[in-house]
This record gives C-alpha cells, sequence and structure tokens, in this order.
C-alpha cells in the first residue's frame, strides 16, 4: 500500500527560500521515489500551476508518473492535453529535499503565493500542499467551514464515502 501524508505544520522559511518539511512527509517522499536509496535525496514534483492557484502542490514521483500516464492517454495536440502539459509540466519544478530535510521555495514560487517567513503545509493524502498561512485561513479553511456549514449537526463527514462518485 502506498503511504500517504498525513498531518499539517508551519514551518519557517529562510531569506534564501528554504523551509523545512515535516518529517513524516519526507518518508512518503522517500516511498514515492522509485530512485531513492539511503543516503540519497528524494526527488519530488511542485506544481505551481495557473494565476488561480494560490498555493503550491506536491507531488511524490511515483504520483507525478500517475499524472503523467493520464495525460500521454490523451489525444496528442488536443485542448485538454495541451493544458495540462503546460499546467502539470510546464508550471511545475522537480526537486529534492537536502540532507538537514528541507526544500528550497525559489523566489518565483515564494512571490507567487506570496510566502514572506512562513509556509504552511497541509497533507492531502497523495500530495501535499504549501500555503501562505494567512491565505489558507482565508481561503480554504472558509471553504470547508461554509460546506461544513451546509451539513446536519450530526453530520459524519466520513458517509461522504457512500456517495456514488458522479
Amino acid at each position: 500500500m502506498v503511504r500517504r501524508f498525513r498531518g499539517e505544520g508551519h514551518h519557517k522559511v529562510d531569506g534564501k527560500g528554504r523551509v523545512s518539511i515535516p518529517a513524516s512527509f519526507r518518508r512518503v517522499l522517500e516511498a514515492g521515489d522509485p530512485t531513492w536509496s539511503d543516503g540519497k535525496a528524494p526527488e519530488f514534483v511542485i506544481v505551481y500551476g495557473d494565476h488561480r492557484r494560490n498555493f503550491l502542490e506536491c507531488f511524490t514521483i511515483d504520483a507525478a508518473n500517475e499524472v503523467d500516464a493520464k495525460i500521454d492517454a490523451l489525444q496528442r495536440g488536443s485542448t485538454k492535453r495541451r493544458l495540462l502539459e503546460k499546467l502539470f509540466n510546464g508550471q511545475s519544478l522537480l526537486t529534492s529535499v537536502d540532507d538537514t530535510g528541507r526544500i528550497v521555495l525559489p523566489a518565483k514560487l515564494r512571490q507567487k503565493i506570496d510566502i514572506k517567513t512562513e509556509a504552511y503545509f497541509l497533507a492531502t493524502g497523495d500530495t501535499f500542499q504549501v500555503w501562505k498561512p494567512e491565505t489558507y485561513a482565508e481561503v480554504d479553511e472558509v471553504k470547508t467551514a461554509e460546506l461544513l456549514d451546509e451539513m446536519p449537526e450530526d453530520f459524519d463527514v466520513l458517509s461522504l464515502l457512500d456517495e456514488e462518485d458522479g
């Protein structure tokens, strides 16, 4: 079974864009990098996407390969394929975790999501996201709260697993 990202955390970002990632995330990155071995830095893909995206999404190599396979299955030259190639391949960065458990967020990516001194990491199962903490609180937390407020008071979020995929 594939290891999943779990948890969240706030981490300081230094002036060079270096930030520690949660230790448990590092283990998942190692497991999801088919070329990783002890003493080697695990690689992963940061997708920064289009102008509407206000967070970075990080994929293990295995997860990125799954997406690439689906893109490759689309008709070459089709609008869908070209869009996905641009947003997933073109607007992404292959990077690795250094021996101290840090990654470097290049200035372009920090500017895109307005990260200055702190980053918020959020596990999302087979990926994890990096947010400016204030943006996450203003945007994503609010959306989640609004969705939950629409549910009955005794609502169990696990009941969503029983719904058919539409």
